[in-house]
């Protein structure tokens, strides 16, 4: 999504924006790591739409999956689709392609895919079941809706820096603030049964960072986002927390990220809803 949201669009303003640091932790994204739970289910032959897709790595992944059908990675910021696009073509995936859009209205007619992803979407929404209902109406009747999201107050890390812990509090505030959801993972079954789906499979899968160059990776975007991306403009701007106050948390992250017997994980809610 784009740094700044617009009405007529969007709901809800994009978090993260896409800082280096953001598409540092973006491109690291797979469909091993980030759709297992989706991946044993596709078909060669299937047309996917993946929704929010960033910088398209798990977008090329689903497309080398499904080598007979066609991917499609959506996303409301065009200057990333042209990083997902080089992505597609270095990696030589000649079925994923990219065009500008958004969740609210999407530029397909009604039973246009088998499969309609989305990634770490629905957090940074405002209305996350109306989003839900456009995506079923452009899945076949069938069809898979398949959504993954963390869930921040279920994040838990080891030793207790207390900086990281002032972390976590702000960045509830931000998100909220800008009209997301940060524990949107314990409510996707939730927001599926309101937007009407009543063939749901729920599951969890995490991500867990506890080697040293996991960790210094880990902590190092963290830490750079703090002080250096759209989280941190809006942070500062709207009063959360001081340019001071993002320093200190940034040095917690470091500090944590040194820290020899540090793990950290990251608890994400997934569903599986069939059309």
């Amino acid at each position: 999504m784009p740094d700044d949201a617009s009405p007529a669009t969007a709901t809800a303003v994009y978090t993260h924006g896409h800082h280096e640091s953001v598409l540092r932790s973006h491109t690291w994204r797979t469909a091993a790591n980030s759709a297992a739970y989706l991946t044993g289910l596709l078909k060669p032959h299937m047309r996917i739409l993946d929704i929010g897709c960033g910088p398209g790595t798990i977008t090329a992944d689903l497309a080398e999956l499904v080598p007979q059908g066609e991917v499609i990675g959506v996303d409301t910021a065009p200057g990333v689709l042209e990083q997902a696009r080089s992505v597609a073509a270095e990696r030589g995936v000649p079925n994923a392609h990219f065009a500008v859009g958004d969740v609210h209205n999407l530029d397909y007619p009604d039973d246009s895919f088998c499969v309609v992803h989305a990634h770490q979407v629905l957090q940074h929404l405002g209305d996350p079941v109306a989003a839900l209902r456009e995506m079923r109406r452009v899945c076949k009747p069938g069809g898979i809706v398949a959504v993954r999201d963390s869930d921040y107050s279920a994040m838990t890390w080891y030793p207790a820096v207390p900086g990281l812990d002032d972390w976590a509090a702000l960045y509830q505030r931000v998100a909220r603030a800008n009209g997301g959801e940060p524990d949107a993972g314990r409510r996707l079954l939730s927001w599926a049964r309101q937007a009407g789906f009543t063939d749901i499979t729920a599951t969890a899968g995490t991500w867990c960072y506890a080697t040293a160059e996991e960790r210094a990776w880990w902590s190092g975007l963290w830490a750079d986002r703090t002080v250096a991306s759209s989280y941190a403009q809006r942070a500062v701007e709207a009063g959360h927390a001081t340019e001071d106050e993002l320093r200190r948390i940034a040095d917690a992250w470091r500090e944590w990220g040194t820290a020899e017997d540090g793990w950290f994980t990251v608890l994400h809610g997934e569903l599986i809803c069939r059309v």
